[in-house]
């Protein structure tokens, strides 16, 4: 399923690496980026997150709710987040539904792993519009954080 720019993006309720639930409603009226990825601890998926750590306080001063997501249980991601020392939540897609419903979803990967979240990145507007994605068919690549944080700047 493909999601375009400017339409709104698909809701969702996650269980955090606290078990307790987020929504995107939570977030209404404030600059979101969400960050799908495929496991927590692989190689690519900590330096994109650490990535975004070590850039946290640009994301702060515009404003911007950085969300990560990835098909990992909140137990795993607990542990993922604080080895990392990642301040931004990290929410689990365990069931599979919100990584398809954004189109960052591989029904199997090449080692024959079925289900999980496709690197990508969105970017939301403070009325809930998409105004910027990037999914990866590569999960080997990291998004273009260049462009990232661009288009970042664009939407407040």
């Amino acid at each position: 399923m493909a999601i375009n720019i400017g339409e709104p993006a698909p809701s969702f309720t996650l269980l955090d690496s606290n078990m307790e639930t987020v929504s995107l409603a939570d977030f209404k009226g404030k600059p979101l980026v969400i960050l799908f990825f495929p496991f927590a601890f692989s190689g690519v998926c900590t330096k994109e997150l650490c990535h975004m750590q070590d850039n946290m306080k640009r994301y702060e001063s515009l404003g911007v709710q950085l969300l990560g997501i990835s098909v990992d249980a909140p137990y795993s991601l607990k542990k993922f987040k604080e080895e990392y020392k990642l301040d931004f939540p990290m929410l689990s897609d365990f069931n599979k539904t919100v990584s398809p419903a954004y189109g960052a979803f591989y029904e199997m990967i090449p080692n024959g792993l079925k289900g999980v979240s496709k690197r990508a990145v969105f970017v939301i507007d403070k009325e809930g519009k998409i105004q910027y994605h990037e999914i990866l068919e590569n999960a080997g690549n990291l998004p273009n954080f260049e462009s990232l944080e661009e288009q970042v700047s664009k939407i407040n």
